[in-house]
This record gives C-alpha cells, sequence and structure tokens, in this order.
C-alpha cells in the first residue's frame, strides 16, 4: 500500500472531542451582529429565547469560550456513528492518475445519511432539558429533517418540519423517513401558515425556498406554546456543533502524519464546511500553518460568487433577525435543483465574514451536471455513492487533483463527504435521461433579489 497509510483512519471513542470549538473566539474581526428585525437593534439573548431554545441562544452569541463543553448525554449518542473515519481515496487517485493524495471525512455512516444529526441531537438535547413540547424546523433536501426527526424521536419530542416543496417531490422517501420517526412533515409554502399563504398567492414561488420554509416554521415556534424553532445550517450554534468533523479530521490526519494543503467542502448555508474547516481555520487565525480553503456552491444558488455581502433576512417572510452575509436576496427563489440542502439564499454570517476577510480562500460554483458526472466516477472507483450536495466538495477536489497531475505537485486534499445519495435515485436518474434543467439563475433574477434588500444598517 502506498505509504503505507491505512484506507480508513479512524479514532477510538475515548478519542472524540469532549468539547466544541467556537471559531468566533478567534476571529479578528468578528461577524457583524444579527439584528431584530423589528427594533434592528442587535439581538440579545432575550431576544432569541423567544425563538430558541434559551441554551442555544446563548451559544449563539458566544464569542469568548474558544471551547464549549459537550453534555455527556450528546457525547454518548454521538458515540453511535462517531468518530467518522478518515479515507484515503486510493482509488480515485490511481483512476485521475495523480500525485495529490486525496482524503474525504465521511459523514454518512447514520441513518440520516449526513453529517447533520451532529447538530440535531445537541438541540434536541437543549429543548428536552427545557421541558419543551417539541420543536419546529424547515428542510431542503431532506437530510437535516431527517436528522432531527432521529433526534426528537430519541428525546420523545414532537417534531414539526416544514420541507421544501419540490424538494418533497423530488424525494418522496425522505418524507417517509421522516414520518417512521413519528415527525408531522408540511410541504412548503403550505396554507397551515400565514407566510405560506401569502407565498402560495404567486405560481411562481411554488416550488418554494428554504427561506419560505424558515418563516413558516418560525411562525409555527413562535405561535405555539411548548414549540422552539430550530436550524440545520447557517446559525453560529450550528457551525459550534459541527466542528466536531473537524477537531475529528484533524486528530485522524495526525494520526498518519499528514496535514492538508487544500480543504474543500459544499456549502449552503455553511454547517459541513463551517464544521470541516474548524480546527484548520484555528491554526490560520492563530497564525500557525494552515490548509487553502475553497468553498463550493451549486449554481442555482450561487450566494457567495454572485451574491452582495449585505444585512438581509434570514427567511422570506422577514420574521427571523437580519444577518450580515453573501445574500442572493431572501426573496430570491432557486431554479429547481437535486442539491436541496444548499438552496438557500445566504451563506452563514461567520463563513461569509471569514471570505469577505480573506481567511475562507476561494468560492467556486459549479453545475448539476458537473457535479453529477463526477458523483458517478465516485461511486464506481470508491464505491459509496455521494449525496448531490457532498458531489460539488468532489468535483472540486477532482479539479484540484488533476493540477496537481499537471504541475507534478503533491498536495495534500481534504475533503467533506457529507452524506450519501441513497435518497437522490431520482436525481441520478434524470441525469442519466439528460433530464437535469442545469440552467443558472440569470443576472436579471438576481438583481431583482437583491433589489429588496433592507436598508442598510451602520453596524
Amino acid at each position: 500500500m502506498k505509504n503505507n497509510i491505512p484506507y480508513k483512519t479512524y479514532l477510538t471513542e475515548k478519542e472524540i472531542p469532549e468539547s466544541w470549538y467556537n471559531v468566533r473566539a478567534d476571529m479578528q474581526n468578528d461577524h457583524r451582529p444579527l439584528l431584530n428585525p423589528a427594533t434592528m437593534q442587535p439581538v440579545t439573548v432575550a431576544d432569541l429565547s423567544s425563538v430558541f431554545c434559551e441554551e442555544l441562544a446563548k451559544q449563539e452569541l458566544n464569542t469568548t469560550d474558544r471551547y464549549i463543553p459537550i453534555p455527556e448525554e450528546i457525547r454518548n449518542f454521538y458515540k453511535m456513528f462517531r468518530p467518522s473515519p478518515l479515507i484515503r481515496a486510493y482509488f480515485l487517485e490511481e483512476v485521475l492518475d495523480t500525485p495529490a493524495e486525496i482524503y474525504y471525512k465521511y459523514e454518512g455512516g447514520n441513518t440520516s445519511g449526513s453529517h447533520k444529526l451532529n447538530s440535531a441531537i445537541a438541540q434536541a438535547y437543549y429543548a428536552k432539558k427545557q421541558g419543551l413540547k417539541g420543536v419546529t424546523t424547515e428542510t431542503g433536501a431532506g437530510q437535516w429533517g431527517t436528522a432531527l426527526a432521529m433526534a426528537c424521536g430519541y428525546f420523545d419530542l414532537d417534531c414539526k418540519v416544514y420541507m421544501v416543496r419540490v424538494s418533497a417531490e423530488q424525494k418522496p422517501d425522505r418524507v417517509a423517513i421522516m414520518e417512521t420517526y413519528n415527525a408531522d412533515v408540511t410541504m412548503s409554502p403550505s396554507d397551515t401558515t400565514e407566510v405560506g399563504r401569502k407565498m402560495l398567492l404567486d405560481p411562481a414561488n411554488r416550488n418554494g425556498s428554504l427561506g419560505t420554509a424558515i418563516s413558516e416554521a418560525v411562525e409555527y415556534a413562535v405561535l405555539n406554546e411548548g414549540y422552539r424553532y430550530t436550524l440545520g445550517s447557517v446559525l453560529n450554534q450550528v457551525l459550534i456543533h459541527q466542528s466536531i468533523i473537524g477537531l475529528e479530521s484533524k486528530l485522524a490526519m495526525e494520526k498518519i502524519d499528514r496535514y492538508p494543503d487544500v480543504v474543500i467542502g459544499c456549502a449552503g448555508g455553511g454547517s459541513n464546511l463551517g464544521g470541516l474547516m474548524s480546527a484548520f481555520m484555528a491554526d490560520r487565525l492563530t497564525g500557525k500553518q494552515s490548509p487553502y480553503f475553497i468553498a463550493v456552491e451549486p449554481a442555482s444558488c450561487p450566494s457567495m460568487t454572485r451574491g452582495k455581502f449585505a444585512y438581509d433576512y434570514c427567511d422570506t417572510g422577514q420574521v427571523t433577525p437580519l444577518a450580515k452575509m453573501y445574500t442572493l436576496g431572501h426573496g430570491f427563489i432557486p431554479p429547481a435543483s437535486h442539491a436541496g440542502g444548499l438552496r438557500f439564499h445566504g451563506m452563514s454570517p461567520i463563513l461569509s465574514q471569514l471570505y469577505h476577510d480573506g481567511y475562507l480562500d476561494e468560492a467556486r460554483s459549479v453545475t448539476q451536471k458537473e457535479i453529477f458526472e463526477v458523483a458517478g466516477l465516485f461511486a464506481k472507483v470508491e464505491g459509496t455513492l455521494p449525496a448531490p450536495e457532498s458531489a460539488h466538495a468532489i468535483k472540486t477536489a477532482i479539479d484540484e487533483a488533476l493540477k496537481c497531475k499537471e504541475t507534478g505537485e503533491k498536495k495534500v486534499i481534504l475533503f467533506g463527504l457529507t452524506g450519501t445519495g441513497y435518497f437522490d435515485m431520482s436525481a441520478y436518474r434524470r441525469y442519466r435521461e439528460n433530464d437535469l434543467d442545469d440552467t443558472p439563475p440569470t443576472d436579471e433574477s438576481i438583481a431583482k433579489g437583491l433589489a429588496n434588500l433592507p436598508a442598510q444598517p451602520d453596524f
């Protein structure tokens, strides 16, 4: 075997991190404050506690604690599927004939099939600890909704999921598995909320968006006693929970005496990329050796590559706090894409600030046809069918490996395989039948979305 490096590098249960990492504590320029939509002033824990669990509201605004202890109940749950393996993509390297070493952190080894369970179990735990009846959420492709349904089932909590309509229609099996865990799933936009009914007045909004589903989930949580809202990406608290991916990755690479030259992650709201790069970004922010960081987003929803760095609502209904982030506008409805988990109009405030300041080095966008082409190759040579979201990172990892082939550089490349594609077979079928709509949004549609940004405060 080349270099005597194993195909899979595992940590032991005892090596599961005992604390999450909070990147904000090391950021030279913290992201601009979240704003209360009613007052346009920075939010407080009291403001957020009417929507989120109190402990999660505190995590959301925590700028000082580098490490946040993982409660023992959560850590014990993690042992069901963590530590996740770090895998050397030997077969992919061979097919590409590249001198690069390619590694991926595989997060699909649980029933939800994705990394989302890392935060879902934490958010459900804090809801249960607070004595709540249940939680609400939105989901795009369904990975987050599935993970939250599992976590709520474990803690015996009600789970109300608003799923983007186009994704629910594309992925009925995702709905079925959420319902297996007793989640109540509603296609969004729906006629069950004021925001949903308003959106349905315009047929152009029928497919839905994560922004609309967020509005519906927040509305339900605020109007129903004993419920709080949860979110699977974007928020600071989520990036804190997902930091376990990067912490484990760094430990595993140390075991094989490797350090990545390039770290690559798909980016929709930012949970996966933020988690994967966390421990390595800590190195950069503290002046140590660090990788080159690449965010990969869909051409259908290119918030970083074609959006604007500005304050915007995180939802279509304008009921959530405003965040300064790369955005396409809260009213932007992306084209129907099978990478439903990446169809959010904005980007994590943390990642947006890091990108704006040059710490996150590069953002790229790729098309559906490009990602399904490499997904098929990866499945053939590495034996795992990747989720469409994950295939964005695979595409860019391959591009970087081929650059090494041209230059002869022996770079170490790390990317995140966020989950499996076994619930995305309709997408793979449509790709084989050449039936994917691969038209990116027009300049006019993006300009229309950005035209409705709120007045920009001086923060």
